[in-house]
């Protein structure tokens, strides 16, 4: 199927993008090809708490264009194509590579499903029109935090580590037509303390035509979703003149799903994304707004032991991405078990029950998905979750501290549990990160570097 899609469909052409400044909103539409489908997916921003007085139209444009590229994928993804034309715009070499390197990398497990086997120099061809980088002037006057908080724990704790500046911080959602809008996400916020002025959407209308070419059998599969967040991010940092995007990625995001490889379900949450895309905006974007993430040092056991602190938001967190249309746990996902897992001991255990909706470490059925957290011989679950060596120092410790246990962990007990086994868990600091220096001591540390 893929052969044929690429053969039939050899370019994918980014052809326009049309920007309506109306009086409450800035109105997007942004127009794509494939032979003759087109598709015309839409952005909506409203301007009402939108305070930058110095917006350049010109490079606001120019923000929506690029946007539009890395929305692009996904389109892109229904065929593979080999030549992507921008017929809007120009990029030089090393812009296209930046893209390039995204694509490549942020598709990896959308190549492993598909059983898609391409070496990078034949993957794709990126095309615009000729000319020459644009300069942009900007005054640097960017100060506070924009926030993004999608509902779950991380950027919960990032919430809570940030309270002290919470008169110039600003929370930023991306909303997707194909979701309700994010009753996590929103219920968090205001448990923060934030009201509605605080909160700035960014309102993204996929093109219905993508999912009937999905479901008549063109290619379907994973994009580096926090990709377009990061630029969609960045344009409201524009336009609320924020100097800060401050991601709540951790240190284990940047570990693979698939030993030998490369393959990273979260790979638009790594470090290497978070660099290359540093790079990208300070060398072609805005260089006085910074994108980093403030939990990068720590990896997700880390995170869990700050998050138990602040009860109040038990009830309303949601990890769940089959669940989050209907603002529940499914119970069924590799996600909802590892949140499980991770925090078993923690929690009152009939409390838990009654937000699971079910005790999962008892659901047999679920033994292949709880092998995938914790065995090495089997491929980690395509979703966001910790590393296996955390899953397992924290199933260590359930061990050591419960009696009876769930027929999972009684599994894992007798068949792979090692009494022996030493884990650099508990300690752990990632130094290489872009924290800025009055961040660091949120962290509980000194800057280390």
């Amino acid at each position: 199927m893929f052969e044929q899609l690429r053969k039939t469909y050899p370019t994918f052409v980014y052809d326009d993008f049309y920007v309506s400044d109306l009086v409450d909103k800035y109105f997007i539409r942004y127009v794509y090809r494939l032979n003759d489908y087109v598709f015309k997916p839409e952005v909506t921003i409203l301007k009402k708490n939108i305070n930058n007085l110095n917006i350049d139209p010109d490079f606001l444009n120019y923000l929506f264009f690029t946007f539009g590229i890395v929305n692009a994928i996904n389109y892109y993804k229904l065929t593979c194509s080999k030549n992507f034309n921008i017929n809007c715009g120009y990029l030089n070499d090393e812009q296209k590579e930046f893209f390039k390197h995204l694509f490549y990398n942020g598709l990896g497990e959308y190549f492993y499903i598909n059983k898609i086997n391409l070496i990078y120099d034949d993957f794709l061809n990126i095309n615009t029109l000729s000319g020459e980088k644009t300069n942009f002037s900007f005054h640097n006057s960017y100060q506070g935090n924009l926030i993004p908080v999608g509902g779950g724990k991380d950027s919960i704790v990032t919430l809570e580590l940030l309270k002290d500046y919470k008169e110039s911080n600003i929370i930023f959602m991306l909303e997707r037509n194909l979701y309700p809008p994010n009753k996590a996400a929103y219920d968090s916020v205001k448990i923060a303390g934030y009201n509605n002025d605080k909160i700035n959407v960014f309102s993204l209308t996929l093109d219905p035509l993508m999912l009937k070419l999905n479901n008549e059998g063109f290619l379907n599969g994973h994009i580096p979703f926090s990709s377009c967040l990061a630029f969609a991010a960045y344009i409201i940092a524009y336009l609320t003149n924020k100097k800060y995007i401050v991601l709540s990625n951790e240190d284990s995001a940047s570990e693979g799903n698939v030993k030998g490889t490369n393959i990273n379900h979260q790979y638009s949450k790594s470090d290497e994304f978070e660099t290359n895309f540093r790079n990208y905006s300070n060398k072609y974007l805005c260089p006085y707004i910074e994108y980093f993430s403030l939990l990068r040092p720590w990896n997700e056991y880390r995170i869990v032991q700050e998050f138990i602190k602040y009860p109040q938001y038990l009830e309303s967190f949601r990890s769940c991405n089959q669940g989050v249309k209907t603002n529940a746990w499914c119970s069924k996902c590799a996600k909802c078990l590892y949140v499980y897992i991770m925090l078993y001991l923690y929690i009152d255990k009939e409390k838990f029950k009654e937000i699971f909706n079910k005790d999962m470490l008892n659901d047999i059925t679920l033994k292949e998905m709880f092998l995938g957290l914790v065995s090495d011989k089997h491929d980690k679950p395509f979703e966001c979750v910790g590393s296996k060596e955390e899953i397992n120092y924290v199933i260590s410790l359930i061990i050591k501290n419960e009696q009876k246990l769930p027929l999972l962990l009684q599994y894992y007990k007798d068949n792979l549990y090692n009494y022996n086994k030493v884990y650099n868990v508990e300690n752990h600091f990632n130094i290489n990160h872009f924290i800025p220096n009055i961040y660091i001591k949120l962290l509980g540390v000194k800057d280390e570097r």
